[in-house]
């Protein structure tokens, strides 16, 4: 399986996705300076990573290549809740699989109910309930 493509750093936009030192992130700003007299526009992306909420940055020319991670997003079914893990199964694959419970969804986890969660460089990211908007 493919766990990134390439790109250019001018094709980037906020809230679009990029890996910076191996880690998959949300790009959150970009900043754009003027080309100079010998030399192309450079870009600073700061971006916070996925799964650490660690800010990272990134600065090249504009036309500089930049890997982007290739994000499925997919839904499971709970099957139980165990302190601050839960296991899921996927409702199209029907693996199931553990994964750690972010402390803002902790209250609406329980067993039988949907949810929605991404799947990047071989991690996977609890996202929202379904039926919650």
């Amino acid at each position: 399986m493919v766990d990134k493509i390439y790109g250019s750093m001018g094709d980037l936009k906020i809230g679009k996705y990029v890996i910076i030192e191996d880690v998959p992130c949300r790009v959150v700003s970009i900043d754009k300076s003027k080309p100079g007299k010998h030399g192309a526009a450079k870009m600073n992306v700061v971006a916070i990573g996925l799964f650490d909420n660690t800010k990272r940055s990134i600065m090249k020319p504009s036309d500089g290549d930049v890997e982007i991670p290739i994000i499925e997003r997919k839904r499971a079914q709970i099957v139980a809740v165990t302190g601050n893990s839960a296991q899921l199964m996927d409702l199209s694959s029907y693996e199931t699989f553990e994964v750690e419970v972010p402390d803002d969804m902790k209250a609406s986890m329980e067993a039988g109910r949907e949810i929605e969660y991404m799947e990047t460089m071989g991690r996977k990211l609890l996202l929202r309930m379904r039926g919650e908007e």
